[in-house]
């Protein structure tokens, strides 16, 4: 699981500057998200990436159209 935890955080941190608090919040975020997709009984370490950096972009909202700056004009 450490795997995946480092490679999301990697790759979540490389899409935008964030201060070490948020990432360190980030991280502690998708810990337990991981924690209960594991105890659900998903063991594939990329799935678990794809999974967590899915979860992060949705907390922060860059998923949502309108919070990234569309405007539909």
């Amino acid at each position: 699981m450490e795997a995946a935890i480092d490679r999301i955080m990697k790759t979540y941190d490389l899409l935008a500057n964030r201060t070490a608090a948020a990432s360190e919040e980030a991280r502690a975020k998708v810990t337990i998200y991981l924690n209960t997709l594991m105890e659900a009984g998903e063991k594939d370490t990329h799935r678990l990436t794809v999974c967590g950096l899915t979860y992060l972009r949705q907390l922060d909202g860059s998923v949502d159209p309108v919070k990234a700056g569309y405007t539909g004009l």
